[in-house]
C-alpha cells in the first residue's frame, strides 16, 4: 500500500547528528501531540478569508461600490495569491523552518482579516485580503509537508484529520457570518473582522513549536535517489504526473472559488433570504467535514485513485444542472451535490502524498501542483463575475462550471494511477 511504500522512504538523521528536537528534554514525545493540535489550528484558518466574504458580498459590494466585475476580480484574488505565494513556501521552509512559516502565515491571515473590512475603499480591501491569503498560500503548500515530515506512515489519516477541519473551517463561516453580522448590529465590517480571532488562537501551537523548528526543516532530495535531478531537486516541470496533478488541482479550485465565491448570489437572485442562502452555502462546505476524513484513507488503500474523481465530478455536474433548472425548488439537493464534487480537494491533496516518495519530493511537488493549479484558476471566478453581468442571470456561468468539470475528471484520472515523481524522473 502506499503507506507502507512512504514508511520506508522516510528519511532518517545521521548517527551523531544532533537536531533542536534533542536538545529539548522530551521533545519528541510532546512535539508529536502538538502538532496534530497546531495543524488542525492552521486548517480551520485557510478558508473563513474566502467564505465569510462569500455569505456578505452584496453588502461588501454595495459598501465598497464595487461592479459585478470588480467582485468578479475579488473572488480570483485568492487564486492569484496562492499561485503568487505558495511557490515562495518550499524555500521559506528550508531557510527558516516549517513551523517558523506557518506561524508567520497565521499571524498573516490574522492581520489581513483584521485589515480589510476597516480600509474604506476597494484597493485597501483588496490588500487586506491579499496579506490573509498571503499567509494562507504558505499554509496550504506545508501542510502535506508536515504530514509527510512527521507522520509518514499515516499520511491517509493525518491528510483526512486537517481536510476535515479545513472543511470545517470553510462551512462555519458561511453559515454563522451573517447571524453574526445581524448580531453586531448588521455591521458587515464587524462580521468580516471577527475570523481574526481564530486565527489569532492559531499562532499559539505554532510558537511553542518554534523551538524545535531546526527538526523541521526540509532537506534537498539527495541527488543519488534522481538520476534526473540538477543540485539534488526533481525535475518536476518534466513530470506529467505533476501536471496532471497540476491541472486537476486547478480546476476543481476553480469549481471550489466560484462555488464559494458565487453560489450564496446564485440562491439570492433565486429569490431565498440572505440568510437562507448562507446556510446553503454552508451545506455545501459542510459535506466536506465527514467526506474529508473519509475519502483521504480510502485513497491511500486503493491502486489506482481515477474512480473516486469520476463520482465527484459526476455529483458536480449534477449539482450545476439542478441550479440551473431549480435553483431554489432543489437547492438544498444541490448543495448537497455541490459539496460532495467539492471533495476534490481533499483527493488532491491526498494524491500528493502518494505521487511522492520522499518529504523533499512532496514538497516540491505539493508546490509546483498547487501554485500551477491555482494560477489555472485564477480567469473562473472572473469569468463567472463578467458571464453574470453581462448576461444578466446564471445560465453562461453554470455552463461553463459544467463543461470544465469534464477535464476535471479527465485528469483527475490519469492523476489517481500508482506512480511516484521520482519513479518517473528515475525511468528516463
Amino acid at each position: 500500500m502506499a503507506s507502507d511504500r512512504t514508511r520506508t522512504t522516510t528519511p532518517h538523521p545521521r548517527p551523531g547528528t544532533r537536531t533542536k528536537t534533542d536538545s529539548v528534554p522530551g521533545a519528541g514525545v510532546w512535539v508529536l501531540r502538538l502538532l496534530p493540535v497546531g495543524i488542525v489550528l492552521a486548517a480551520l484558518n485557510l478558508r473563513p478569508a474566502v467564505t465569510s466574504l462569500g455569505a456578505l458580498l452584496e453588502e461588501v459590494r454595495d459598501g465598497l461600490g464595487m461592479s459585478g466585475s470588480v467582485a468578479g476580480v475579488l473572488t480570483s484574488v485568492p487564486s492569484l495569491c496562492f499561485a503568487v505565494f505558495g511557490v515562495m513556501a518550499p524555500r521559506l521552509a528550508r531557510r527558516f523552518g516549517l513551523s517558523v512559516v506557518v506561524c508567520t502565515g497565521m499571524v498573516a491571515i490574522a492581520a489581513g482579516l483584521l485589515i480589510r473590512p476597516y480600509a474604506g475603499n476597494t484597493v485597501g480591501f483588496l490588500a487586506g485580503t491579499a496579506l490573509a491569503l498571503m499567509g494562507i498560500a504558505v499554509s496550504n503548500i506545508l501542510m502535506p509537508v508536515l504530514v509527510k515530515r512527521w507522520f509518514p506512515d499515516r499520511v491517509g489519516p493525518m491528510t483526512g484529520l486537517y481536510s476535515m477541519a479545513l472543511a470545517l473551517g470553510t462551512s462555519l463561516p458561511a453559515a454563522v457570518t451573517v447571524p453574526v453580522t445581524d448580531g453586531l448590529g448588521g455591521d458587515w465590517r464587524a462580521g468580516l473582522a471577527v475570523w481574526a480571532g481564530l486565527a489569532a488562537v492559531a499562532v499559539l501551537p505554532w510558537l511553542v513549536l518554534l523551538r524545535v523548528r531546526g527538526a523541521e526543516r526540509i532537506e534537498p532530495a539527495p541527488a543519488p535517489a534522481v538520476p534526473e535531478a540538477a543540485g539534488g531537486r526533481l525535475r518536476i516541470t518534466r513530470s506529467r504526473i505533476a501536471w496532471a496533478l497540476a491541472v486537476f488541482f486547478g480546476l476543481q479550485s476553480t469549481a471550489a472559488y466560484i462555488t464559494m465565491g458565487w453560489m450564496a448570489q446564485i440562491y439570492r437572485d433565486a429569490g431565498l433570504s440572505a440568510g437562507t442562502a448562507g446556510l446553503l452555502l454552508a451545506v455545501t462546505m459542510v459535506m466536506g467535514v465527514p467526506l474529508a476524513f473519509v475519502i483521504p484513507r480510502v485513497a491511500t488503500r486503493l491502486p489506482h485513485q481515477g474512480p473516486i474523481a469520476v463520482v465527484l465530478g459526476v455529483c458536480g455536474l449534477a449539482g450545476y444542472a439542478g441550479l440551473y433548472l431549480a435553483p431554489a425548488g432543489g437547492a438544498w439537493a444541490w448543495a448537497v451535490l455541490l459539496g460532495i464534487s467539492n471533495c476534490a480537494f481533499p483527493l488532491a491533496l491526498t494524491m500528493v502524498g502518494m505521487r511522492a516518495r520522499t518529504g523533499a519530493g512532496v514538497a516540491q511537488l505539493s508546490a509546483f501542483a498547487q501554485s500551477t493549479g491555482y494560477l489555472l484558476s485564477i480567469p473562473g471566478p472572473l469569468l463567472v463575475g463578467v458571464l453574470y453581468q453581462h448576461s444578466g442571470g446564471w445560465g453562461q456561468p453554470l455552463a461553463l462550471m459544467a463543461v470544465l468539470m469534464v477535464p476535471q475528471i479527465l485528469v483527475g484520472v490519469l492523476a489517481g494511477r500508482d506512480r511516484t515523481v521520482e519513479d518517473e524522473a528515475a525511468a528516463r
